[in-house]
Protein backbone atom coordinates (compact mmCIF):
# COMPACT_ATOMS: atom_id res chain seq x y z
CA UNK A 1 0.00 0.00 0.00
CA UNK A 2 1.34 3.43 -0.90
CA UNK A 3 2.87 5.30 2.08
CA UNK A 4 1.05 8.54 2.50
CA UNK A 5 2.35 11.45 4.36
CA UNK A 6 0.86 15.60 5.47
CA UNK A 7 1.83 18.46 3.15
CA UNK A 8 3.82 19.29 6.73
CA UNK A 9 5.44 16.05 7.11
CA UNK A 10 7.08 15.35 3.80
CA UNK A 11 8.64 18.98 4.34
CA UNK A 12 10.29 17.29 7.35
CA UNK A 13 11.47 14.67 5.74
CA UNK A 14 12.97 16.96 3.37
CA UNK A 15 14.74 18.40 5.79
CA UNK A 16 15.74 15.76 7.43
CA UNK A 17 17.51 14.02 4.46
CA UNK A 18 19.00 17.02 2.94
CA UNK A 19 20.72 17.51 6.46
CA UNK A 20 22.06 13.78 6.42
CA UNK A 21 23.27 14.11 2.44
CA UNK A 22 25.27 17.65 3.35
CA UNK A 23 26.99 18.75 6.31
CA UNK A 24 27.03 22.43 4.66
CA UNK A 25 23.16 22.86 4.89
CA UNK A 26 21.81 24.28 8.29
CA UNK A 27 18.44 25.56 9.91
CA UNK A 28 17.83 29.14 11.19
CA UNK A 29 14.68 30.98 12.41
CA UNK A 30 12.44 31.93 14.90
CA UNK A 31 11.49 29.08 17.19
CA UNK A 32 13.13 26.70 14.64
CA UNK A 33 15.25 24.86 17.04
CA UNK A 34 14.07 23.19 19.96
CA UNK A 35 10.40 24.12 19.57
CA UNK A 36 10.50 22.98 16.04
CA UNK A 37 8.95 25.50 14.35
CA UNK A 38 5.34 27.38 14.22
CA UNK A 39 3.94 24.80 12.02
CA UNK A 40 6.30 21.84 13.40
CA UNK A 41 7.99 21.88 9.93
CA UNK A 42 11.60 21.67 11.44
CA UNK A 43 10.80 19.14 14.18
CA UNK A 44 13.58 16.58 15.25
CA UNK A 45 16.07 18.43 13.82
CA UNK A 46 17.87 20.44 16.53
CA UNK A 47 17.77 17.03 18.75
CA UNK A 48 19.54 15.23 15.98
CA UNK A 49 21.97 18.16 15.14
CA UNK A 50 22.34 20.46 17.80
CA UNK A 51 25.04 22.06 16.02
CA UNK A 52 22.70 23.18 12.93
CA UNK A 53 19.43 24.05 13.74
CA UNK A 54 19.51 28.15 15.27
CA UNK A 55 17.09 29.79 17.00
CA UNK A 56 17.32 33.64 16.46
CA UNK A 57 15.58 36.83 17.66
CA UNK A 58 12.27 38.28 16.35
CA UNK A 59 14.83 40.05 13.49
CA UNK A 60 14.20 39.11 9.98
CA UNK A 61 16.62 41.09 8.47
CA UNK A 62 19.45 39.38 10.63
CA UNK A 63 18.00 35.79 9.35
CA UNK A 64 18.23 36.78 5.77
CA UNK A 65 21.35 38.69 6.62
CA UNK A 66 23.24 36.35 7.89
CA UNK A 67 22.21 33.06 5.64
CA UNK A 68 23.57 35.14 2.46
CA UNK A 69 26.74 35.93 4.41
CA UNK A 70 26.81 31.91 5.31
CA UNK A 71 25.97 31.21 2.05
CA UNK A 72 28.75 32.66 0.16
CA UNK A 73 31.69 31.12 2.85
CA UNK A 74 30.27 27.67 1.00
CA UNK A 75 26.74 27.06 3.51
CA UNK A 76 23.44 26.40 2.30
CA UNK A 77 21.32 28.19 4.60
CA UNK A 78 17.11 27.09 4.62
CA UNK A 79 15.87 29.75 6.41
CA UNK A 80 12.42 30.01 8.03
CA UNK A 81 10.08 33.19 8.05
CA UNK A 82 7.43 32.06 9.86
CA UNK A 83 4.62 34.02 7.60
CA UNK A 84 5.85 35.07 3.94
CA UNK A 85 3.91 38.59 4.53
CA UNK A 86 7.09 39.53 7.05
CA UNK A 87 9.74 38.87 3.92
CA UNK A 88 8.68 42.82 3.96
CA UNK A 89 11.05 43.00 6.45
CA UNK A 90 14.29 41.69 4.82
CA UNK A 91 13.25 42.90 1.17
CA UNK A 92 16.81 44.82 0.77
CA UNK A 93 18.47 41.70 2.28
CA UNK A 94 16.55 39.69 -0.48
CA UNK A 95 16.97 42.01 -3.24
CA UNK A 96 20.00 43.92 -3.30
CA UNK A 97 21.92 41.00 -1.35
CA UNK A 98 20.68 37.38 -1.97
CA UNK A 99 19.25 37.70 -5.31
CA UNK A 100 22.73 40.19 -6.88
CA UNK A 101 24.99 38.11 -4.86
CA UNK A 102 25.55 35.57 -8.50
CA UNK A 103 25.59 38.72 -10.93
CA UNK A 104 27.99 40.83 -8.86
CA UNK A 105 31.25 37.92 -8.15
CA UNK A 106 30.18 36.77 -11.82
CA UNK A 107 29.67 33.19 -10.27
CA UNK A 108 32.20 32.76 -7.91
CA UNK A 109 30.30 33.61 -4.92
CA UNK A 110 26.27 33.09 -4.75
CA UNK A 111 23.59 33.13 -2.03
CA UNK A 112 22.60 29.57 -1.82
CA UNK A 113 19.83 29.72 0.48
CA UNK A 114 16.32 28.83 0.84
CA UNK A 115 13.73 30.95 2.55
CA UNK A 116 10.96 28.93 3.14
CA UNK A 117 7.47 30.84 4.36
CA UNK A 118 3.80 29.88 4.97
CA UNK A 119 1.90 32.16 2.59
CA UNK A 120 -1.88 32.51 1.66
CA UNK A 121 -5.21 32.89 3.67
CA UNK A 122 -8.31 30.36 4.29
CA UNK A 123 -7.36 29.61 7.67
CA UNK A 124 -8.95 32.71 9.46
CA UNK A 125 -5.09 34.68 10.51
CA UNK A 126 -6.13 37.69 9.34
CA UNK A 127 -4.43 41.10 7.71
CA UNK A 128 -1.18 40.59 8.21
CA UNK A 129 -0.77 36.16 7.88
CA UNK A 130 -2.79 35.95 5.30
CA UNK A 131 -1.59 37.82 1.86
CA UNK A 132 0.03 36.29 -1.38
CA UNK A 133 3.07 37.46 -1.74
CA UNK A 134 4.56 35.99 -5.12
CA UNK A 135 3.71 39.30 -6.99
CA UNK A 136 6.29 41.06 -4.54
CA UNK A 137 8.80 38.50 -5.63
CA UNK A 138 8.53 37.79 -9.54
CA UNK A 139 10.13 41.03 -10.50
CA UNK A 140 13.76 40.18 -8.98
CA UNK A 141 16.27 38.75 -11.26
CA UNK A 142 18.43 36.38 -9.96
CA UNK A 143 15.73 35.32 -7.24
CA UNK A 144 13.52 31.80 -7.18
CA UNK A 145 10.30 31.55 -6.28
CA UNK A 146 9.22 28.05 -5.69
CA UNK A 147 5.77 27.14 -4.65
CA UNK A 148 3.88 23.28 -4.33
CA UNK A 149 0.51 22.33 -4.28
CA UNK A 150 1.11 18.36 -3.18
CA UNK A 151 2.93 16.58 -0.23
CA UNK A 152 4.87 14.64 -3.40
CA UNK A 153 6.00 18.30 -4.59
CA UNK A 154 6.49 19.70 -1.21
CA UNK A 155 9.41 17.19 -0.48
CA UNK A 156 11.03 16.63 -4.00
CA UNK A 157 11.01 20.66 -4.79
CA UNK A 158 12.46 21.67 -1.51
CA UNK A 159 15.33 18.85 -2.03
CA UNK A 160 16.01 20.35 -5.26
CA UNK A 161 15.82 23.95 -3.80
CA UNK A 162 18.50 23.31 -1.49
CA UNK A 163 20.63 21.66 -3.71
CA UNK A 164 20.29 25.16 -6.07
CA UNK A 165 22.93 27.36 -6.51
CA UNK A 166 20.42 30.46 -6.43
CA UNK A 167 18.29 31.80 -3.72
CA UNK A 168 15.27 30.14 -3.51
CA UNK A 169 11.98 31.62 -1.79
CA UNK A 170 9.77 28.51 -1.16
CA UNK A 171 6.31 28.89 -0.60
CA UNK A 172 4.07 26.73 1.50
CA UNK A 173 0.75 27.87 1.55
CA UNK A 174 -1.08 26.90 5.20
CA UNK A 175 -4.25 25.64 3.82
CA UNK A 176 -1.98 22.77 2.34
CA UNK A 177 -0.09 21.66 5.55
CA UNK A 178 -2.96 19.02 6.88
CA UNK A 179 -3.30 17.76 3.18
CA UNK A 180 -2.09 14.06 2.76
CA UNK A 181 -0.83 12.40 -0.05
CA UNK A 182 1.67 9.88 -1.57
CA UNK A 183 5.18 10.49 -0.49
CA UNK A 184 8.21 7.87 -1.91
CA UNK A 185 10.51 7.32 1.41
CA UNK A 186 13.42 7.61 -0.44
CA UNK A 187 14.95 10.85 -0.95
CA UNK A 188 14.02 12.20 -3.93
CA UNK A 189 14.19 15.63 -5.75
CA UNK A 190 11.75 17.35 -8.38
CA UNK A 191 13.35 19.32 -11.33
CA UNK A 192 12.51 23.41 -10.54
CA UNK A 193 11.82 25.56 -13.49
CA UNK A 194 9.35 22.93 -14.73
CA UNK A 195 5.62 23.25 -14.48
CA UNK A 196 3.71 20.31 -14.60
CA UNK A 197 0.36 19.39 -16.79
CA UNK A 198 -2.26 18.07 -13.62
CA UNK A 199 -4.70 17.18 -16.07
CA UNK A 200 -5.27 17.05 -19.55
CA UNK A 201 -7.74 18.65 -22.06
CA UNK A 202 -8.59 20.35 -24.80
CA UNK A 203 -10.95 22.88 -24.36
CA UNK A 204 -9.27 25.46 -22.24
CA UNK A 205 -6.10 25.90 -20.37
CA UNK A 206 -6.64 26.27 -16.58
CA UNK A 207 -3.16 27.90 -14.69
CA UNK A 208 -3.95 27.82 -10.66
CA UNK A 209 -1.14 27.28 -8.28
CA UNK A 210 -0.95 25.86 -4.19
CA UNK A 211 -4.32 25.73 -3.04
CA UNK A 212 -6.18 26.97 -6.08
CA UNK A 213 -4.27 23.95 -7.89
CA UNK A 214 -7.20 21.81 -5.89
CA UNK A 215 -9.69 24.00 -6.86
CA UNK A 216 -8.90 24.04 -10.49
CA UNK A 217 -8.90 20.22 -10.24
CA UNK A 218 -12.51 19.99 -8.98
CA UNK A 219 -13.58 22.24 -11.04
CA UNK A 220 -12.30 20.32 -14.10
CA UNK A 221 -13.96 17.31 -12.89
CA UNK A 222 -17.65 18.75 -11.82
CA UNK A 223 -17.25 20.69 -15.92
CA UNK A 224 -16.25 17.29 -17.12
CA UNK A 225 -19.71 16.20 -16.61
CA UNK A 226 -20.80 19.42 -19.35
CA UNK A 227 -18.60 17.53 -21.77
CA UNK A 228 -16.08 20.71 -21.24
CA UNK A 229 -12.32 19.34 -21.23
CA UNK A 230 -9.83 21.51 -19.12
CA UNK A 231 -6.46 21.44 -19.06
CA UNK A 232 -4.74 22.16 -16.15
CA UNK A 233 -1.17 23.14 -15.52
CA UNK A 234 0.56 23.82 -12.25
CA UNK A 235 4.14 25.55 -12.79
CA UNK A 236 5.30 24.74 -9.38
CA UNK A 237 8.17 27.61 -10.18
CA UNK A 238 6.98 30.72 -10.45
CA UNK A 239 9.37 32.18 -11.60
CA UNK A 240 11.57 31.92 -13.49
CA UNK A 241 8.54 30.44 -14.96
CA UNK A 242 8.04 27.77 -17.91
CA UNK A 243 6.51 29.17 -20.20
CA UNK A 244 6.65 27.13 -23.07
CA UNK A 245 4.30 24.54 -21.32
CA UNK A 246 1.80 27.33 -21.32
CA UNK A 247 2.20 28.46 -24.32
CA UNK A 248 2.08 25.24 -25.90
CA UNK A 249 -1.17 24.34 -24.38
CA UNK A 250 -3.10 27.67 -24.91
CA UNK A 251 -1.80 27.17 -28.47
CA UNK A 252 -3.73 24.02 -28.24
CA UNK A 253 -6.73 25.17 -26.49
CA UNK A 254 -7.45 28.73 -27.63
CA UNK A 255 -8.46 29.69 -24.46
CA UNK A 256 -6.56 30.85 -21.09
CA UNK A 257 -7.96 31.00 -17.40
CA UNK A 258 -5.93 32.28 -14.18
CA UNK A 259 -6.55 30.80 -10.64
CA UNK A 260 -4.59 33.06 -8.41
CA UNK A 261 -5.56 33.34 -4.90
CA UNK A 262 -3.65 36.52 -4.37
CA UNK A 263 -5.85 40.43 -5.60
CA UNK A 264 -6.22 40.57 -9.08
CA UNK A 265 -4.12 44.44 -10.05
CA UNK A 266 -0.77 43.62 -10.89
CA UNK A 267 -1.09 39.91 -10.04
CA UNK A 268 0.53 36.67 -11.35
CA UNK A 269 -2.23 35.95 -13.88
CA UNK A 270 -1.61 39.12 -15.05
CA UNK A 271 1.68 38.50 -16.19
CA UNK A 272 0.25 35.36 -17.74
CA UNK A 273 -2.58 37.17 -19.45
CA UNK A 274 -0.29 39.57 -21.18
CA UNK A 275 1.68 36.49 -22.34
CA UNK A 276 -1.00 35.09 -23.74
CA UNK A 277 -1.86 37.99 -25.46
CA UNK A 278 1.39 38.14 -27.10
CA UNK A 279 2.22 37.66 -30.88
CA UNK A 280 3.00 34.06 -29.97
CA UNK A 281 -0.29 33.74 -28.89
CA UNK A 282 -2.94 36.27 -30.09
CA UNK A 283 -4.51 34.63 -33.25
CA UNK A 284 -4.68 31.19 -31.63
CA UNK A 285 -7.30 32.88 -28.52
CA UNK A 286 -10.76 32.45 -28.90
CA UNK A 287 -12.16 34.25 -26.30
CA UNK A 288 -10.60 36.76 -24.00
CA UNK A 289 -7.90 35.89 -21.08
CA UNK A 290 -9.96 35.14 -17.58
CA UNK A 291 -8.36 35.83 -14.85
CA UNK A 292 -10.50 34.23 -11.45
CA UNK A 293 -8.63 35.96 -8.31
CA UNK A 294 -9.35 37.41 -4.47
CA UNK A 295 -10.86 41.08 -4.68
CA UNK A 296 -8.45 43.95 -4.28
CA UNK A 297 -8.79 44.39 -0.84
CA UNK A 298 -6.96 43.13 2.22
CA UNK A 299 -7.57 39.69 3.90
CA UNK A 300 -10.04 40.28 6.55
CA UNK A 301 -10.17 38.18 9.62
CA UNK A 302 -13.87 37.62 10.15
CA UNK A 303 -14.76 34.48 8.33
CA UNK A 304 -17.96 35.46 5.91
CA UNK A 305 -15.51 38.19 5.14
CA UNK A 306 -12.74 35.87 4.05
CA UNK A 307 -14.71 33.88 1.67
CA UNK A 308 -16.01 36.43 0.18
CA UNK A 309 -12.50 38.02 -0.59
CA UNK A 310 -11.27 34.48 -2.08
CA UNK A 311 -11.37 32.35 -4.98
CA UNK A 312 -13.78 29.70 -4.66
CA UNK A 313 -14.89 26.59 -6.36
CA UNK A 314 -18.26 28.21 -8.02
CA UNK A 315 -16.61 31.00 -8.69
CA UNK A 316 -13.79 28.99 -10.40
CA UNK A 317 -16.36 26.81 -12.35
CA UNK A 318 -18.34 29.67 -13.60
CA UNK A 319 -15.20 31.61 -14.86
CA UNK A 320 -13.72 28.78 -16.87
CA UNK A 321 -18.04 28.54 -18.20
CA UNK A 322 -18.04 31.39 -19.10
CA UNK A 323 -14.49 31.46 -21.13
CA UNK A 324 -15.44 28.25 -23.18
CA UNK A 325 -18.82 29.66 -23.73
CA UNK A 326 -17.63 33.10 -25.16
Amino acid sequence: MPRKLSFSKALNEALHQSMERDDNVFIIGEDVAKMGGDFGITQGIWQKWPKRAYDTPLSEQAIIGLCSSAAALGLRPVAEIMFADFLGVCFDQIVNNAAKMNFMYNGEASAAITVRASTGGGIRCAYHHSQCVEPWLMNIPGLVVVAPSTPYEAKGLLNASIKDNNPVIFLEHKGLYNRKGEVPEEYYELPLYKSEIKRKGTDVTVVATMMMTELALKAADQLEKEGISVEVIDPRTLFPLDKETIIQSVGTTGRLVVVQEGPQFMGFGAELGAMAASEELFEYLQAPVKRITSEDVPTAYAPCMEDFVMPNLDKVIRGIRSVVEY
